[in-house]
C-alpha cells in the first residue's frame, strides 16, 4: 500500500510539473535567452580559474616574477568577472519576469474559474481556504519557481561545463569527481520524495487557518456576543499547532539535504586534492608535468562542480513545497465549471414576466430530497408571494429561477423558453434581487448603487435613492454619494446597508423583481414607506416575494404556501384564510400571545 501511495504521489508531482511547464512554455523566447545567458556566464566563470592557474604558474615557474604578465592576466580576469556579473543580472531579471508572469497567468485563470464555478462549490468550501489558494499558495509557488529558474539552469550548465574543463586538464581527476558526486542527487531525491507529502499537508493546514481567521473576523460580533472568544482561541491554537508541527517536520527533513550534500562535496574535494597531489608527484620531471596551477584549477573546478549539486538539492527541496502549492491551485482551476450555455442560446428581450415551473425536482445533496414534482404557472404582472416554515424551499425556488442552481428534474421556463436554453446574462438581467443578506463592495456609495446600471445619471441615482428612502442618510454622510465604504458597510447600520441594496434594484427597474425578506432589517415606519415604493415598482411587473412576516404579502395576487418542498396551498390572502388551513395557522400565529 505504501508503495502504491508513493507511486501515486510521484505521478501527481509529474502531472503538476507538466502543467507548470505548459505555462512556462508561453515564454519560450525569454526561456531560451535565459539559458543562453546561463551558458555564457558559466563559461566565463569557468574560464576565470584557468586565468588564475596561469598566474600561479607565472609565479611558481620562474626565479623572477613576471609582474607584467600577471597584471595582464588580472586585468583580463576583472573583465571576465564584470561581463559575468552583467550576464547574471540580465538572467535574474529575465527569470523574475518569467516567474511572475507565470504566477500572474495562473492567478488570472484561477480567478476566472471562481467566476464560473457553480454555487454548490462555493457553498461547500470556506471562502478563506479558496483565498489562500489564490494568494498564499501562489506566492509559495512563485518562490520555488524563481529559485528553480535562478539556480537550476546555471547549475546544470555549470556541471556540464566543469566536466568538459576537468577532462581537458586531467581525465583521472575528472573520473574521481564523476564517480563520487552523484551521491548528492541520490540523497536529495531520497529526502525530497518524503518531504512532498509534508509540504502538501502544510499548505492544506495553512488554508484551514486562513479560512478560520476569515470566518472569525467576519463574525467577530457574534463571537463576542456569545462569549465564544476562548473557544475560538482554542480552535485557532489547535490549527496553529498542527501547522507548526507539519511545517517543522517539512523544514527539518528538507534541511537534511544541505549538510548531507555538503559532506559529499567535502569528500569530492579531498579526493581531487589527493589524486591531484599524486599526479603532481608522478609526473614531476617529465616532459609534461602536472603543474601546481593545474592542480589549483582542478580544485576550483571541483568546488564549482559540487556547488550546483548542493544548490540543486536545495532547489529540489524547495520545488516540493512549490509543486505542493501549485497542485492545490490547479485543483481549483480544474474544478468542473457551471454548465456552459448552448451555442444558440436565447437572449431574452422585452420580458413580460411569464414564468413556469414544470414537475421540478431539486435537492442540494442526493441523499436528502427537498423539492419534488413542483408545478407553478405565473402570468405576466402577477405578484407571487412564497411563504412557509424555515427550510421548506422558499429561497431554493429563487435560486432555481435565477439559475444559481440547475434543477435535477423537470424545467423552469421564462417566456416559454427553458432557462437552460437562455443566456445567463440576459436571464439574470431580467430579474432584480433584494436579499435578506446584504452585499456591498469596497467603493463609493454611488458605485454600489449603479452596479446594475453603470451608465445611470445623477438624477436617476438620486431618484432611486429617494424611492428607497436612502437619500436622507446618504446626504448626512461626509461626502454624500462619494463617501467610500468597505465591503462590510463600515459604520452603516444593517438597515442602511439594506436600503442601499434596495436603491440598487430601484435604479434598474427590472422586469421581474425578487424580494427575499427585503425589509427584514428596516424599522416598521420606513418599511411601510418602502412597501409603498415596492408596490409602485411592481405594478405591471411579475414579482416574487419571500416573506416570514405575512402582513407584508397580503396584497399579493397569489400566495404559495410551501411545506417540505411542496406547494400545499395556493390562493390570495382572503381565500387562504377562509380555507382555515396551514396558511391561516401561520398567519394567526403572528398575533398569538
Amino acid at each position: 500500500m505504501a508503495k502504491k501511495a508513493s507511486v501515486g504521489k510521484t505521478a501527481a508531482q509529474k502531472g503538476t510539473l507538466k502543467k507548470v511547464l505548459k505555462y512556462v512554455g508561453r515564454h519560450g523566447f525569454l526561456m531560451a535567452l535565459s539559458v543562453i545567458l546561463a551558458a555564457a556566464s558559466v563559461a566565463l566563470t569557468l574560464y576565470a580559474p584557468i586565468l588564475i592557474g596561469d598566474a600561479i604558474d607565472l609565479i611558481m615557474g620562474r626565479n623572477n616574477v613576471d609582474f607584467e604578465g600577471i597584471a595582464n592576466i588580472l586585468i583580463k580576469t576583472a573583465i571576465v568577472v564584470g561581463i559575468t556579473a552583467v550576464m547574471q543580472w540580465l538572467m535574474n531579471t529575465i527569470n523574475n519576469r518569467i516567474t511572475y508572469h507565470v504566477v500572474r497567468d495562473i492567478r488570472n485563470e484561477a480567478f476566472r474559474k471562481i467566476e464560473i464555478l457553480p454555487l454548490k462549490y462555493l457553498d461547500a468550501h470556506p471562502s478563506g481556504e479558496i483565498v489562500n489558494r489564490v494568494i498564499a499558495d501562489a506566492d509559495q509557488f512563485a518562490e520555488g519557481l524563481l529559485m528553480g529558474f535562478t539556480q537550476l539552469f546555471t547549475g546544470v550548465v555549470t556541471i556540464l561545463g566543469t566536466l568538459v574543463f576537468l577532462f581537458s586538464i586531467s581525465w583521472q581527476i575528472a573520473l574521481v569527481v564523476v564517480v563520487v558526486t552523484p551521491l548528492s542527487l541520490f540523497i536529495a531525491k531520497f529526502i525530497a520524495v518524503r518531504t512532498y507529502r509534508m509540504f502538501h499537508l502544510q499548505s492544506e493546514t495553512r488554508g484551514q487557518q486562513t479560512a478560520f481567521i476569515d470566518e472569525m473576523i467576519g463574525n467577530q460580533k457574534v463571537v463576542q456576543a456569545f462569549s465564544h472568544e476562548d473557544e475560538a482561541l482554542e480552535k485557532f491554537e489547535e490549527i496553529n499547532n498542527r501547522l507548526a508541527d507539519c511545517s517543522l517536520k517539512a523544514i527539518f527533513f528538507s534541511s537534511l539535504t544541505n549538510p548531507s550534500t555538503r559532506f559529499v562535496n567535502s569528500v569530492v574535494y579531498a579526493g581531487v586534492a589527493l589524486s591531484g597531489a599524486l599526479i603532481c608527484i608522478a609526473t614531476a620531471g617529465s616532459a609534461a608535468p602536472f603543474t601546481i596551477g593545474q592542480l589549483s584549477c582542478c580544485l576550483s573546478y571541483s568546488n564549482q562542480y559540487t556547488k550546483p549539486f548542493n544548490e540543486i538539492s536545495g532547489v529540489i527541496t524547495e520545488l516540493q513545497n512549490s509543486l505542493a502549492c501549485a497542485s492545490r491551485i490547479f485543483e481549483l482551476i480544474e474544478e468542473e465549471p457551471q454548465v456552459s450555455e448552448p451555442e444558440n442560446a436565447v437572449t431574452l428581450s422585452n420580458v413580460k414576466g411569464r414564468v413556469e415551473l414544470n414537475d421540478v425536482s431539486f435537492s442540494y445533496t442526493p441523499d436528502r430530497k427537498l423539492i419534488e414534482g413542483l408545478d407553478l404557472s405565473v402570468n405576466p404582472g402577477q405578484r407571487i408571494a412564497i411563504v412557509g416554515p424555515t427550510g421548506c424551499g422558499k429561497t431554493t425556488i429563487i435560486n432555481l429561477l435565477m439559475r444559481f442552481y440547475d434543477v435535477n428534474g423537470g424545467s423552469v421556463s421564462v417566456e416559454g423558453n427553458d432557462i437552460r436554453e437562455i443566456t445567463r446574462n440576459s436571464l439574470r438581467q431580467s430579474y432584480g434581487m433584494v436579499l435578506q443578506e446584504t452585499w456591498l463592495k469596497s467603493g463609493t456609495i454611488r458605485e454600489n448603487i449603479i452596479m446594475g446600471k453603470p451608465d445611470a445619471t445623477d438624477e436617476e441615482i438620486i431618484a432611486a435613492s429617494k424611492a428607497s428612502h436612502a437619500h436622507s442618510f446618504i446626504m448626512r454622510l461626509p461626502q454624500g454619494y462619494d463617501t467610500v465604504i468597505t465591503e462590510d458597510g463600515g459604520s452603516l447600520s444593517q438597515g442602511q446597508k439594506q436600503l442601499l441594496c434596495i436603491a440598487r434594484v430601484m435604479l434598474c427597474l427590472p422586469p421581474m423583481p425578487i424580494l427575499d425578506e427585503a425589509t427584514s432589517s428596516i424599522d416598521t415606519r420606513t418599511e411601510i414607506k418602502i412597501q409603498e415604493a415596492f408596490a409602485r415598482m411592481m405594478r405591471g411587473r411579475t414579482s416574487f416575494i419571500v416573506a416570514h412576516r405575512l402582513s407584508t404579502i397580503r396584497e399579493a395576487d397569489v400566495i404559495l404556501v410551501m411545506k417540505d418542498g411542496h406547494i400545499i396551498e395556493q390562493g390570495n390572502h382572503e381565500e387562504l384564510l377562509k380555507k382555515n388551513g396551514f396558511y391561516a395557522k401561520l398567519y394567526n400565529s403572528q398575533f398569538a400571545v
